[in-house]
C-alpha cells in the first residue's frame, strides 16, 4: 500500500481481495456500489490488466460504471448480460442468517435487481457491519417522487403494526434538495433501531403504493467475506454451512489503491 491504511480500510481491502478469488475467466459479474465495493473493483481491474482476466461487469450505479471503465473492466448492461454468474457487493448491515440492509449509497434498486439476477451473491464487509439483529442502520426505501409525502405517511402507519423498535422516517437529502437516485426516485430512510422480522417487513413494504423497492436483502446473499484490520479474512458460506479463516499479507508499495478513501 502507499502509506498506512486505517484498520477499517485494511479490513475492506482484504475482504475485497479474497472475494475476487470467486471470479473466473469468462464470467459475467455484478459490480456493487460503495466504498467496500470500490476496493473489489480495483482488485478486479488489476487482474484484468495484469493477469488477462476476461470478464464483463454489470454495474449497479453510474459511479460504479465509471470506476469499472477506468480500471479496464468491460462494462455491459444487465439486459445485455441477461443473467450473471456472480455479484460482489458490500452491505450496511448483515445478520447471522446473512440477511442484509443495503442502500446507504443510494443504489439499492439496481443492487437488488443485479443480485437477484445472479447465480451467487458474495458480500464483502468489515467486522463493524455484523449485527445480531438488523435495524441499527436506517433502512432505505426507494419511492417515486409523486406523492412522496403520502407514501411517507403510509410507511409510518404501517410500521405501527410491525415488530420494530422505532418508527421515525426521514426523506434523504442532498444539501437543500431531496436526494435523487439513478432512476430519478427519492429515498425515505426508516430509523427502526431493531427489525424483529426482516422477511415480513420486506414483503409488507413493497405493497405500499409509491414504494419502488426496499433495502432489505433477505435470502439473497450466499457468502459473506469478512475482513479484519490485521489481515485476517473469515468466509461464511450459508449454503455449505462452512466458516473458513485465512490471512492476507499487505504489500507496502505503490499500486492501484493509493488513492482510495471513504
Amino acid at each position: 500500500m502507499s502509506g498506512e491504511l486505517s484498520p477499517i480500510d485494511k479490513a475492506k481491502f482484504v475482504a475485497a481481495k479474497r472475494a475476487v478469488d470467486y471470479v473466473e475467466d469468462g464470467m459475467r459479474v455484478g459490480l456493487g456500489t460503495g466504498s467496500t465495493a470500490a476496493w473489489m473493483i480495483r482488485c478486479l481491474g488489476e487482474l484484468v490488466r495484469e493477469d488477462g482476466l476476461n470478464i464483463r461487469g454489470v454495474p449497479t450505479s453510474t459511479r460504479t460504471a465509471q470506476l469499472a471503465s477506468e480500471v479496464g473492466i468491460e462494462v455491459i448492461s444487465l439486459d445485455e448480460a441477461r443473467w450473471l454468474d456472480i455479484t460482489i457487493d458490500g452491505a450496511d448491515e448483515f445478520d447471522g442468517d446473512l440477511n442484509l440492509i443495503k442502500g446507504g449509497g443510494g443504489a439499492l434498486l439496481q443492487e437488488k435487481i443485479v443480485a437477484t439476477a445472479s447465480d451467487r451473491m458474495v458480500v464483502i464487509a468489515d467486522l463493524g457491519k455484523e449485527v445480531e439483529r438488523l435495524g441499527a442502520f436506517p433502512l432505505p426505501v426507494e419511492v417515486i417522487p409523486f406523492g412522496w409525502q403520502t407514501t411517507k405517511s403510509l410507511l409510518e402507519e404501517m410500521l405501527v403494526s410491525m415488530d420494530v423498535l422505532g418508527r421515525e422516517t426521514t426523506l434523504r437529502m442532498n444539501g437543500d434538495h431531496a436526494y435523487v437516485t439513478d432512476e430519478g426516485n427519492y429515498i425515505i430512510d426508516l430509523h427502526l433501531g431493531r427489525i424483529g422480522n426482516p422477511r415480513q417487513l420486506a414483503l409488507v413494504l413493497n405493497q405500499i403504493p409509491g414504494v419502488v423497492e426496499n433495502g432489505l436483502f433477505v435470502d439473497i446473499c450466499d457468502i459473506v467475506v469478512l475482513g479484519h484490520g490485521d489481515g485476517r479474512v473469515e468466509t461464511r458460506d450459508i449454503n455449505e454451512g462452512t466458516v473458513e479463516t485465512d490471512r492476507l499479507d499487505f504489500v507496502e508499495a505503490e499500486n492501484l489503491f493509493s488513492d482510495m478513501a471513504d
